[in-house]
């Protein structure tokens, strides 16, 4: 399944003006659709607003070297706002569909449903929602298998990852065309299941609180707490994935470092889950046992090893902290 070229996100607010961003970059029409029918001047002002919006992030693309000052302008002519009130035209040649409205179920399945009676049966349909479980919505479509979630991370422009949220109704062969679009235009898609906070929301709240946390308990400044987060935490972490580190180190690690600051700490929030302990029993301890939630058989370890060291020889650089050896103590 292929999806036609043209985008039409419902709002013009921040994620569709995102949207519109990534999508005219990659070579597709975008019309943003004012879901809200207000007057001429209002509309007017709403499309300069949005349109300087994407103009200003495209010079600022520029401004980063990834775009020539002088290709702005084609990628700008790309991308349109519509007033509601031409909602259906607009929609009608749609390939598909994202829904960018505030956090609101009844207003988002009442602009989604009157979208989806306004587009063709396989036109895809997808809610761009944080917060919202995708079933929740889904009864809203029309032909409800075309419909799914598609969670960008702001800037979405510019933020690689895009998390995929198929519903109970969703075609399989829905999930892979949009995967592949995604792919096409430059993103990272991971398919997730409809659960509160997908992927990266939900650990990303666990690491904020956390870290709001030892600023209010005195562990340290938060300035220091963001330095080892950028030196540290994120440093590993963008080589590294999370599970990929548990098995890089063994997941037993993880299970005694977990069972001491629960009791240290006297918080169960340290507790490890129960896949790690069953993980042990099994012997799936990561690298060393060839198994962990990865599967190392037949891998080169020593390659693999130096490969991903090598990426974070490169961070050093990218940060300008690598260094040449002393060699001269004198």
């Amino acid at each position: 399944m292929t999806i036609r070229a043209n985008i039409a996100c419902l709002g013009a607010g921040r994620m569709g003006r995102g949207i519109a961003v990534a999508f005219a970059y990659a070579g597709h029409t975008v019309k943003m659709i004012d879901v809200k029918d207000r007057p001429a001047e209002d509309f007017a002002k709403l499309e300069a607003d949005a349109v300087g919006e994407v103009r200003k992030t495209f010079a600022s693309l520029a401004s980063l070297g990834l775009i020539a000052e002088t290709d702005t302008n084609v990628l700008i002519e790309r991308v349109s706002v519509v007033p509601a009130g031409q909602s259906r035209a607009a929609l009608s040649d749609a390939g598909m569909v994202f829904e960018g409205v505030p956090e609101v179920v009844e207003l988002k399945r009442e602009v989604l449903a009157s979208a989806s009676r306004h587009v063709g049966p396989d036109t895809i349909i997808a809610s761009t929602t944080s917060t919202i479980l995708v079933d929740d919505l889904s009864g809203a479509i029309e032909h409800p298998r075309r419909f799914l979630n598609v969670h960008w991370l702001n800037p979405a422009y510019l933020i690689p990852l895009v998390e995929v949220s198929p519903g109970a109704a969703t075609d399989p062969a829905i999930v892979d065309a949009v995967k592949r679009l995604l792919e096409e235009i430059g993103k990272v898609p991971v398919v997730c299941a409809a659960t509160p906070g997908f992927i990266v929301p939900r650990i990303q709240a666990l690491a904020m609180n956390e870290a709001a946390r030892m600023v209010e308990e005195g562990v340290a400044s938060a300035e220091e707490i963001d330095k080892a987060i950028r030196y540290g935490f994120g440093f590993r972490y963008a080589v590294l994935g999370l599970l990929e580190f548990i098995d890089w180190g063994g997941g037993d690690i993880l299970y005694y470092a977990s069972r001491y600051l629960e009791g240290a700490l006297g918080s169960d929030r340290y507790r490890a889950p129960d896949v790690i302990s069953r993980n042990m029993n099994e012997g799936r301890i990561g690298l060393r046992t060839g198994a962990g939630f990865l599967d190392y058989s037949g891998l080169d370890v020593d390659a693999y090893r130096t490969e991903r060291l090598k990426a974070m020889v490169d961070l050093l650089r990218h940060f300008r902290l690598a260094r040449p050896p002393v060699l001269d103590r004198n």
